[in-house]
């Protein structure tokens, strides 16, 4: 801390009973009150520094009884006794030290007292200003300067010294985040590997890594307006989106006690005195935002503190975390803040729900008509914020025609995914999936909604439904009441065809599924089987060629979605076939094997569809219906015709 010495007499006050005395041989002429303190002076050192002084003496009226000490009062001097202790002494010429903590009040009191050059030669108007000038050049120093300027508002103001802080603080923190990317870029240059080996000083990364939050603690301390005024002069000088998020963040993790669980207000604020206090007097560094000027702040400053801090935030998309806005969203939410907060909460979240976590995700219900243990409403306003944030283009979706044509247009096998398109609202598909299984076991989840908000994200977007057939089996599980149309209603939410095989063997089992359901798995996974067998039957034929010549892949009638697999293998068998013959015919024999084993596999299932209570006549209905009359040849399998 710098620091500046004035005066070259040794200490001549004393304090006694809120008294200070001068211990000079004469004998004091003035008394000076200040609030509850008394100062007895003399004229002639105050009269020869300061123009109020000067003015106040000149013009007092004795008491008409006579006698008594001329008698001033100065109840509204900036900085109180300690600020007025301090113009005494430089009255004197009493050894005084200017610092950080004490130049602001003794400015904004030598401004009061007029105590300008023009009743003496480097009055301390003058020596004050030279030293703020030394303070503001030091990052530590303007901040305790900011700082002590809330006892002095609004001279501290009329003065400037708010502004001229605040700038300082600004230009420092502006040029340093402008240059933290150069020292990571250069301490990545410097570190380069060599035949991976590192080399390189690892203390340079460090700052380097640090180079953007270093200031975060520090202007922690300000308050709520100062804070505010500071972040928006860094944005006005061009700092980043992400520094002033970061720096935001930090401040509402101090003081916002609903961003950490199990944590109330009141705690927040005594750790808060803990870490931060410091000093008495105009030295406290304890100033805290507007909610914390009470030790017990009411929910409407509470409520004030987070809406100011939301309207805060930079509105470019990712540079607050999802944790810390749900975090926010969920404060927001405990304290009734207003409906424009909360929705401005929601569309940022929303705008990058693929980042959120399914245990951030889960907001109590605190609404006024609590029905659901989660709020249910309130992730199906974030979910469609995040559909309509998107426009398909570099968001991360593809459209169902892209999704159907199975990636064709973009160069990719049949069946195959483009995982950078899908990859964020897949991820968010995951994440629904996730959060409906966690909130189907609410007896009070009605089925109208759990199936609204599935409903939301589109099936193109789930490369696998055994995420949606588990919250599917959670919800009936824990709704036995349901009817059977209404199981059959909320089974329609999963695409039977893309359960995994785990997945269909606990569907073909599970009694708490709608018969039409089972045998619509059974269904497909035997359609499933059939292809396979399509597949692997169409390379035996051509492996086992008399003359060896190659059929037409025109002719082969094999069903979409095997003939990716078909035309593939099909080269490689012709090939080995016309190498060596011998294993062509070793090759024919573990087809057939295979496809005896897969005729047990679909004669086991009927038996199990069977078991389930339904007549004999009405499967081979059904199976009549499918195509599934004709039984599978062992020479050659029958292929569905394709339409």
């Amino acid at each position: 801390m710098v620091t500046m010495k004035l005066g070259s007499k040794p200490e001549i006050f004393v304090l006694e009973d809120l008294t200070w005395r001068c211990t000079t041989e004469l004998e004091s002429d003035v008394v000076v009150e200040v609030g509850e303190m008394s100062f007895y002076l003399h004229k002639f050192p105050l009269l020869s520094r300061s123009g109020v002084l000067q003015r106040m003496i000149s013009e007092y009226q004795p008491p008409a009884a006579g006698g008594g000490m001329c008698t001033l009062q100065l109840d509204d001097i900036p900085g109180g006794a300690k600020a007025f202790e301090l113009a005494a002494k430089f009255c004197y010429d009493v050894k005084i030290e200017l610092n950080a903590l004490n130049v602001v009040c003794l400015r904004c009191a030598a401004e009061y007292l007029r105590m300008t050059d023009d009743y003496a030669e480097g009055n301390l108007i003058t020596q004050a200003e030279s030293f703020l000038a030394d303070v503001l050049a030091n990052w530590k120093d303007s901040i305790k300067a900011l700082e002590t300027c809330e006892g002095v508002l609004p001279t501290a103001e009329d003065l400037h010294l708010v502004s001229r802080c605040i700038t300082a603080l600004a230009s420092k923190a502006c040029a340093s985040d402008a240059a933290a990317p150069l020292l990571r870029s250069a301490s990545i240059d410097k570190d380069a590997l060599w035949n991976g080996i590192r080399s390189g000083d690892t203390a340079s990364a460090a700052a380097a890594a640090s180079g953007m939050d270093w200031w975060y603690e520090d202007v922690s301390f300000l308050s709520l307006p100062m804070f505010k005024r500071l972040i928006q002069a860094m944005e006005a000088k061009g700092m980043r989106a992400e520094s002033i998020a970061g720096a935001i963040m930090f401040y509402a993790g101090r003081f916002l006690p609903g961003l950490k669980r199990n944590t109330s207000f009141s705690n927040a604020l005594a750790s808060y005195g803990a870490d931060g206090g410091g000093g008495g007097g105009m030295s406290s560094r304890n100033i805290t935002p507007r909610a914390a000027s009470v030790s017990a702040p009411s929910e409407g400053d509470q409520r004030y503190f987070l809406e100011e801090i939301v309207a805060l935030l930079p509105t470019k998309k990712g540079v607050a975390s999802t944790k810390f806005l749900l975090g926010m969203l969920r404060t927001a939410m405990l304290l009734h803040g207003s409906p424009l907060c909360r929705e401005n909460l929601e569309r940022r979240i929303g705008a990058q729900l693929e980042d959120a976590s399914l245990d951030d995700l889960l907001v109590p219900n605190l609404g006024y008509h609590v029905e659901t243990l989660y709020d249910i409403d309130c992730v199906q306003r974030i979910l469609d914020y995040f559909m309509s944030s998107t426009d398909g283009i570099g968001t991360g979706y593809t459209s169902p025609a892209l999704a159907e044509d199975g990636g064709a247009g973009l160069g990719l096998p049949q069946g195959g995914t483009p995982s950078t398109s899908l990859s964020p609202i897949t991820m968010v598909a995951k994440l629904m999936d996730g959060y409906l299984a966690e909130v189907a076991p609410d007896t009070n989840l009605k089925l109208p909604k759990f199936q609204a908000l599935a409903a939301v994200v589109p099936d193109y977007a789930r490369p696998v439904d055994d995420g949606m057939y588990r919250a599917i089996d959670i919800y009936l599980k824990s709704h036995p009441w349901l009817s059977e149309s209404e199981r059959e209603q909320l089974c329609r939410l999963m695409n039977c065809q893309k359960l995994s095989l785990e997945a269909c063997t606990h569907a073909a089992q599970n009694e708490r599924l709608p018969l039409r359901v089972v045998v619509q798995v059974l269904f497909f996974e035997q359609l499933r089987l059939r292809t396979s067998i399509a597949g692997w039957f169409f390379v035996s034929e051509n492996a086992a060629g008399v003359d060896g010549a190659r059929p037409h892949h025109g002719g082969a009638m094999v069903p979409k979605g095997g003939a990716a697999v078909a035309a593939s293998t099909q080269a490689e068998a012709d090939t080995d076939a016309e190498d060596d013959a011998p294993e062509g015919k070793e090759t024919i024999t573990d087809v057939k094997a295979r496809v005896s084993e897969l005729e047990k596999e679909c004669k086991s299932m009927k038996q199990e569809i069977r078991r389930l209570g339904k007549p004999r006549r009405s499967w081979s209905l059904l199976t009549r219906k499918c195509g599934f009359g004709a039984k599978v040849q062992q020479g050659k399998p029958a292929l569905p015709s394709s339409k």
